[in-house]
């Protein structure tokens, strides 16, 4: 079914260590703990010259192959936040986002990889204290405790909810291009991140999760992952009719209590519906 992939189950890479502390997280703390022993298993075990971690909730647009290129040999490669002023949450939660990154198998990478898995295993957690959040402010100490750390330049690498306010988006030439407003920058997108966006009911979808999105945004990046998502559900579907993906079977829970807008965008014609001064809980 899966002909390029290699699914690897938990009890493959589980060690005692993971083991002993596993009672003591949620399962997406869990997920996160794991995150760099799963990588560093996966070089060791397949004997790989480098493996990068994604998040599922990515889209490519474009062949990353040029955010490779760009690390020139470096060994990790790691993908900033770039905020949008408004959105500002470095202190907190990282200045880096654990969504594209990059570890080759050099002596600089397992470096890292390992100081990452025994800081996870000691301390992973879906809270934020100082230094800490989960797997990833960990991250904000690696271009100082290590050499060979690239920081990822490419604006077109690590798109997201939290940045895409400072963008405008186009198709030409069969590729979506974004352009930074404050600097006129034209720069392909190679991937955004979904964060937040939901099945809401049905065919229906929750997007940002309370982070502006425009009806650019929609048209460039929205739209062609929806359609992606559709079709995939077909196909799944032919495999099992029983299955209802994140479906639920109630309309979604509106309040008044935050004056913000709440759009719902449905599949087929992506009409989309504006409910002014509602916000989705």
């Amino acid at each position: 079914m899966l002909p390029k992939a290699t699914i690897i189950p938990l009890s493959d890479f589980e060690d005692e260590q993971l083991l002993a502390i596993k009672p003591t997280r949620t399962a997406g703390e869990y997920c996160w703990t794991c995150t760099p022993s799963i990588i560093l298993y996966s070089i060791r075990k397949f004997g790989l010259s480098n493996c990068t971690y994604l998040d599922a909730d990515l889209f490519f647009y474009a062949d990353p192959i040029v955010l490779i290129e760009e690390a020139k040999g470096a060994s990790v490669i790691i993908t900033p936040h770039r905020y949008t002023p408004m959105y500002e949450d470095s202190e907190s939660g990282g200045t880096y986002c654990v969504q594209f990154v990059y570890f080759k198998n050099s002596s600089e990478g397992i470096a890292v990889l390992e100081w990452w898995r025994a800081a996870c295993i000691e301390w992973c957690y879906n809270r934020r204290e100082p230094g800490r959040f989960g797997d990833q402010k960990y991250l904000d100490l690696w271009t100082t405790m290590f050499t060979g750390i690239h920081v990822l330049e490419h604006l077109g690498g690590g798109v997201a909810p939290w940045n895409v306010q400072q963008y405008d988006f186009e198709r030409k030439i069969g590729q979506i291009w974004g352009k930074e407003l404050a600097s006129q920058q034209l720069f392909p997108v190679i991937f955004y991140h979904f964060q937040a966006l939901k099945y809401a009911e049905k065919n229906s979808f929750t997007l940002a999760g309370g982070y502006a999105i425009s009806d650019n945004d929609i048209e460039f990046l929205y739209k062609p992952y929806i359609r992606v998502l559709r079709d995939a559900g077909r196909e799944i579907r032919l495999l099992s009719h029983s299955l209802k993906f994140h479906e639920t079977d109630r309309i979604p829970r509106i309040t008044t209590s935050l004056r913000r807008m709440f759009k719902l965008y449905v599949f087929g014609k992506f009409q989309h519906y504006y409910h002014q001064s509602y916000f989705l809980r």
